[in-house]
């Protein structure tokens, strides 16, 4: 038996329950897992809401970084004692222990930290599909990208100014835009108190942008519609406001023949190869200092529910981790 977080309802943090569970026992292709550290992301709260339904009852967390404990009869690649990471279905990463496919597995590097692995497989991969496939970004070209004080947008406005991007990150408040300074953008608008697609207009002289990447959603779609210019690509990748209703081709799409892409983590690692470039893309990118992580905040893993009310309250202004 080990402890950890399940649902049999989708709801409030008060749905999440500490409990003993019995692992269900090794197919050929699958490890087990001791968790040292846990990504904490906001599509747990999507999760445990409803918002994208899982079978119910389930666990819920989708990365972790842990120790090979035991392995399956057709397991190749890994061995017990490897050092290991994810972030990707099954969920149930919020446990001490969890059983999982050697398919959708990555080694850690020596230079990478279990704390880091656990907190940078989500963003790190999110950020590289982004900057790199679902867009492909060019030196000294502007890019606009939503919550930039966020956990991703740490990430990516870090890496795109890496790049030679020139990055204009929007926060929901005054105490974020130092965040977002601080974390790669050269510009920042408060898009509480005035409008950014103004702002843009201003900060490119009226030429607008050729991508936008929103994961902020229905408070932010409209506008940010705006902000492109002719035959420019709105990668809307989250609804952290809220879910956009409704894409309307006639009105959002044709005045200026733009290009919608509505991309996820799934997309982009389809296959194993993917995969793994992606995250060695990631973990080369950590090791020559194209972007830092820093934890913002440990929970224990029994203390989920505060983590939960902690992300959806905007209080955690950086990665953040569960710890068995």
């Amino acid at each position: 038996m080990v402890k950890a977080i399940r649902i049999t309802e989708t709801g409030n943090t008060n749905v999440m329950k500490f409990v003993d569970v019995e692992l269900k026992k090794l197919a050929p292709n699958e490890v087990l897992i001791r968790n040292k550290a846990i990504g904490l992301n906001y599509i747990d709260v999507y999760h445990r809401a409803g918002t994208y339904p899982l079978p119910l009852p389930t666990g819920i967390g989708l990365e972790a970084a842990g120790v090979i404990e035991e392995v399956g009869s057709d397991v190749k690649e890994f061995k017990v004692g490897d050092r290991v990471a994810h972030a990707a279905a099954p969920p149930g990463s919020y446990s001490e222990k969890q059983v999982y496919p050697q398919e959708k597995l990555v080694k850690i590097p020596d230079y990478i930290s279990d704390e880091i692995a656990s907190c940078i497989m989500l963003k790190g991969i999110t950020s590289e599909y982004l900057l790199h496939r679902a867009y492909k970004v060019k030196k000294d070209q502007f890019i606009l990208y939503h919550a930039a004080a966020g956990g991703v947008g740490q990430v990516l406005c870090q890496w795109a100014k890496s790049l030679g991007c020139k990055v204009i990150g929007t926060v929901g408040s005054e105490d974020k835009v130092k965040i977002a300074k601080e974390n790669g953008c050269d510009f920042v608008i408060n898009y509480s108190k005035e409008s950014f697609s103004q702002k843009v207009k201003e900060i490119t002289n009226g030429k607008m942008l050729d991508v936008v990447y929103d994961g902020v959603g229905a408070k932010t779609f409209e506008e940010s519609i705006e902000c492109l210019a002719i035959r420019g690509t709105m990668v809307s990748f989250g609804n952290a406001s809220g879910l956009v209703e409704k894409v309307d081709p006639k009105k959002h799409i044709a005045p200026k023949g733009l290009f919608f892409t509505r991309p996820s983590i799934a997309h982009y690692t389809v296959t194993r190869e993917e995969l793994v470039n992606s995250t060695n893309t990631v973990f080369d990118a950590i090791k020559t200092g194209k972007f830092k992580v820093k934890i913002f905040k440990k929970f224990a893993l029994k203390d989920a529910v505060l983590a939960h009310e902690e992300l959806e309250a905007r209080k955690l202004t950086g990665p953040s981790i569960l710890v068995p």
